[in-house]
């Protein structure tokens, strides 16, 4: 039988072990955090330790023509990792090494499923720091951060996953185990094929080490918190820092369905006093960042902050930041939640926020919305009481429509959770019929057989 001969060859090429079959055992790996996206049955899950096992992977698969679907540690939200019928998932999470850092060149040499708070607590140790953060840090892996490209709450100012990665081992569709990129400060030699892998969720390759750039660690932060009598007028304090000219090292929104999830798990007693709150931060030293914290704290009274302060308590700070960090599960206590992941213009924030709004009102589906409300990339969480199916159906016609909404605002439909399987159709509608045309060219030049993580992102059959 075919794919008992894969799970065989697999046995008998890798270390005992690494080869998992119990279904009791490969059920966790079928999907990530995505409720709403289909997951298949693994013939297998394999957990390599090595690139040349990762390579002994692809090789068997390659061999009896059955998917391989790379995991890192299933904290995706658009079913990038969800397995597909009959294929090996390949899980990195064994694959944990610190293999070097570097505070001269200020890189950092890892294996992918390192964990993006241990990468950054054992910078910290050395004076540096890796900025990448999303709200998963403590739990998702590089490896994961690098095929989803990652934001986080700093992005604002510090970039995204990609502006931080030099270079990559990967083994790629063909059974190659191949380094790409650079460890030099610059480097134009070819096409940046680097780039172009970070963000491909493992429809192009499988990561077995990146090397990443680092930075020196920074001043401490200053914090400037707003409370806010709408959602509107939280959007236009964020229109008016874009306004200001101010690059805050972190401005996050909350609104009042998530501040009261948090206050009946956590007892916070935010939701008492705000509809809506934001937080600022600014990392700027000395009287430059006294001067871009009174600026932060003036556009939040000038767009209308019933209350605002500045603060350089770290455990004041922490305690409200920690609202922010608590929103989705949170929410997930309420019922399954369906989590939007849309980026508009800065300036189009208090539009946007407005439609997330009305699509909600008009559906009748509760929608949370939380915010990198900095850089535009907004994150609405429908939720949706458990068991009840209109409910749903209302949720699904509803997330659609906010998508459209944010392509309606020169957005896009994705702005650090990925494509997967959730939002193909999304991006269909976002790029012309040409340029879909080279991602499937792409796509099939670096997976000639069709066997990487098939049916996400770019859904193409194989050429012959």
């Amino acid at each position: 039988m075919l794919t008992a001969t894969v799970v065989d060859d697999l046995r008998a090429e890798l270390p005992q072990g690494r080869v998992l079959v119990d279904p009791d055992v490969v059920a966790p790996y079928r999907r990530d955090e995505a409720p709403r996206a289909e997951a298949g049955r693994p013939v297998c899950v394999v957990r390599p330790r090595t690139a040349v096992e990762v390579q002994q992977v692809v090789q068997a698969c390659l061999r009896h023509h059955v998917p391989v679907v790379p995991r890192g540690a299933g904290t995706g939200l658009s079913g990038g990792a969800n397995a597909v019928e009959g294929c090996v998932v390949l899980s990195t999470e064994h694959m944990t090494a610190i293999r070097e850092i570097d505070a001269v060149e200020r890189l950092a040499v890892v294996e992918p499923g390192v964990v993006n708070d241990a990468l950054r607590a054992a910078c910290a140790e050395r004076g540096l720091w890796y900025p990448p953060d999303p709200a998963s840090a403590p739990w998702s892996t590089i490896g994961g951060n690098v095929a989803t490209n990652a934001g986080g709450l700093c992005c604002v100012k510090y970039g995204v996953t990609r502006d931080y990665v030099l270079g990559l081992q990967l083994v790629t569709g063909t059974g190659e185990l191949v380094r790409i990129g650079r460890r030099t400060a610059k480097g134009v030699a070819g096409y940046d094929l680097t780039g172009l892998l970070v963000g491909s969720e493992g429809t192009l390759g499988v990561i077995t080490e990146v090397t990443v750039r680092l930075r020196p660690a920074r001043d401490p932060e200053r914090t400037v918190a707003g409370y806010f009598p709408s959602l509107a007028a939280a959007g236009r304090a964020v229109a008016a820092v874009a306004e200001a000219g101010l690059t805050p090292s972190a401005l996050e929104l909350i609104d009042r369905h998530a501040l009261v999830a948090v206050d009946a798990w956590k007892h916070m007693g935010l939701s008492a006093e705000a509809d809506a709150v934001l937080l600022g931060r600014t990392d700027a030293p000395g009287d430059a960042g006294e001067r871009e914290a009174e600026e932060l704290l003036a556009c939040f009274t000038g767009a209308g902050a019933t209350w605002a302060a500045s603060s350089t308590d770290d455990e004041e700070a922490e305690a409200l930041f920690s609202a922010r960090k608590l929103a989705h599960p949170a929410l997930e206590r309420l019922g399954q939640v369906l989590t939007e992941d849309v980026c508009v213009p800065r300036g189009a924030v208090p539009d946007m926020l407005a439609r997330i709004e009305e699509i909600g009102r008009r559906h009748d589906v509760r929608i949370a919305t939380v915010a990198h409300a900095g850089d535009g990339n907004l994150h609405p969480v429908f939720v949706v009481p458990t068991g009840d199916d209109d409910a749903r159906h209302r949720a699904e016609t509803a997330f659609e429509e906010v998508l459209d909404a944010a392509l309606g605002l020169g957005g896009t439909v994705t702005g650090e959770h990925g494509i997967g399987l959730l939002k193909r159709a999304g991006l269909v509608r976002e790029l012309p019929a040409p340029v879909l045309a080279v991602h499937v060219a792409i796509k099939q030049a670096l997976d000639p057989h069709g066997i990487l993580n098939p049916g996400k992102v770019i859904a193409c059959a194989p050429r012959s």
